[in-house]
């Protein structure tokens, strides 16, 4: 008998049938993934140049088209149990893959160590009356930082059977104590949400803010596989990616939307503490951070893991490390940076998209002929990237994904001649 101990994240094969959850658990996955902080910037920027109607509708198309996206890779996930660093084998190649790998695991450990500023940051001046500037975190801060960074890194490095704990007692508490927080900020304004939200210069399209709602996770989103990969068919994966994608990501949208617009906060954070509920305040916005972190950590292990060719749970614990350790100096330096790389990832997306649909035979029974780099995917992403960035007009990344297929259908053609 064998020793080996077995991989329950299966880092470098398909999952199999025993390692597939229940439905119940992976829509816990899945709303936890979508349960991000950032994301209540987002709502206060659309909250700031929409009304009532253009939010809603803002919020609606750009759902949809986040939800097509994620769902897309959610099903392709669940249906063949790879995961984003496998599929990348396949459409970029053994070595080519390592590019989607290296850049999925840089903007999600950028994000994990920003999360964790987010939370230790504003605790260390409610909570001790610090004094915190882009030049000056008080120690105090910092050991905030590092309890977080050991805490949310701990539970990163005992995988999915971990992320599933920490997102059935999250995902409730914070549904459940921001809506009441937001109830009770609406309550005591002096006017109903839809004349508040008419206050104010309104110079925001829907269209853009539509842009804003896809950018808010598209980068995330192309990690989906990751986490579908344990559901139990590509109907599932479907299935519980576009319904958390829509509550999870429409939930952050209206805490940030509503704190800004009738306590002038970024965040739910700032309106529990308006109602002067400091500690459930405290409880919220750290369980909100903590299951997104914990789902880009593991992301990024992953992603390191095929590039060296080390365990997932060793590049855990020295992503984890590195994120907590620079995770100051992110915060304040590094958001418009990973704000730049988030719109190169989504022409990764498309590319695994277009390769697992058209060669789906090829991937469920394992036949898809192996190459060293797929320069033409390669291409792709790279062609993709420089346009997302530097084309503004509609919506940036799918600007970069049009280019992107572009680039791989065409190599597909020449290669078929």
């Amino acid at each position: 008998m064998s020793n080996k101990k077995f991989d329950v994240d299966y880092t470098g094969k398909p999952v199999d049938g025993a390692g597939r959850k229940s439905t119940l658990s992976m829509f816990m996955i899945m709303l936890g993934f979508t349960f991000f902080s950032a994301s209540m910037w987002v709502g206060q920027n659309l909250a700031a140049g929409l009304d009532w109607w253009g939010f809603i509708w803002a919020m609606l198309l750009g759902g949809l088209i986040l939800a097509a996206y994620t769902g897309a890779l959610g099903w392709i996930g669940a249906e063949s149990g790879l995961s984003l660093d496998m599929l990348a084998r396949h459409s970029f190649g053994s070595k080519g893959s390592w590019l989607p790998s290296a850049m999925i695991s840089f903007t999600q450990i950028g994000w994990f160590g920003v999360g964790l500023a987010m939370f230790a940051i504003p605790v260390a001046k409610e909570l001790m009356g610090l004094e915190v500037t882009p030049s000056s975190m008080p120690w105090q801060g910092y050991v905030l930082v590092a309890i977080a960074g050991i805490l949310m890194t701990a539970s990163a490095y005992y995988g999915i059977k971990s992320l599933t704990i920490v997102s059935y007692i999250a995902v409730p508490a914070v549904a459940i104590l921001g809506t009441v927080a937001m109830i009770m900020a609406i309550n005591r304004g002096d006017v109903g949400l839809v004349e508040q939200f008419s206050r104010g210069a309104k110079d925001l399209g829907i269209i853009a803010g539509a842009g804003l709602v896809v950018g808010s996770f598209v980068s995330g989103g192309t990690a989906t596989p990751n986490f579908t990969r344990f559901a139990k068919n590509g109907k599932v994966g479907l299935l519980v990616t576009v319904i958390a994608f829509f509550v999870g990501n429409s939930l952050m949208f209206l805490f940030g939307a509503v704190s800004s617009i009738y306590a002038g906060g970024n965040d739910i954070f700032e309106v529990m503490l308006n109602l002067n509920l400091f500690y459930i305040a405290v409880l919220v916005l750290g369980l909100n951070i903590w299951t997104t972190n914990d789902n880009a950590l593991y992301t990024g292990g992953l992603g390191l893991s095929n590039i060296f060719g080390l365990s997932k749970k060793t590049m855990v614990l020295i992503s984890g490390f590195i994120g907590t350790i620079a995770a100051v100096w992110l915060y304040w330096n590094f958001c418009g940076w990973l704000s730049i790389l988030n719109a190169t990832l989504p022409p990764v997306g498309i590319i695994l998209i277009i390769s697992y649909f058209s060669n789906r035979k090829q991937y469920l029974d394992g036949s898809v002929p192996a190459k060293v780099v797929n320069w033409w995917a390669v291409l792709g992403v790279a062609a993709g990237a420089v346009v997302a960035n530097l084309v503004h007009w509609g919506f940036p990344a799918i600007n970069g994904m049009v280019v992107a297929a572009c680039c791989y259908l065409l190599g597909k053609a020449c290669a078929a001649k």
